[in-house]
């Protein structure tokens, strides 16, 4: 059951029941907070910004970091399904990328072994 702030009563002076008392003593609690059961969303951000300054690859590490962007938005709103879609658009994006940009490096390293064996 969840409670607003505004209906919680407040009390910072002393629990009014600490416990069962034995010989004297009170016998002592402990308080345990407990977070909203909320699953953490990874927004991709960081592999984003690589791709996006390093393998912008067609201007696609710029469309990767604006999902990326946008996912973080929706975690911070609370719309986790919202930030899950664009997370997962931006992982792809992100995918696709590195291996665009691996596959071009490797067509240049072959294509300039190719020209530089030929000409010999």
């Amino acid at each position: 059951m969840a409670y607003r702030a505004d209906q919680v009563i407040m009390n910072p002076g002393a629990y009014p029941y600490q416990g069962p008392k034995q010989d004297g003593q009170s016998v002592q609690t402990t308080v345990v907070t407990m977070a909203p059961n909320v699953l953490s969303v990874r927004d991709h951000l960081p592999w984003s910004i690589f791709n996006f300054f390093y393998l912008n690859f067609c201007c696609l590490g710029f469309v990767a970091l604006v999902f990326s962007v946008k996912s973080r938005d929706r975690k911070v709103v609370g719309d986790v399904e919202g930030a899950r879609q664009y997370a997962s658009t931006a992982r792809a994006l992100n995918i696709a990328i590195a291996v665009l940009a691996s596959l071009a490096f490797a067509i240049c390293i072959v294509s300039t072994l190719v020209i530089v064996i030929n000409a010999k």
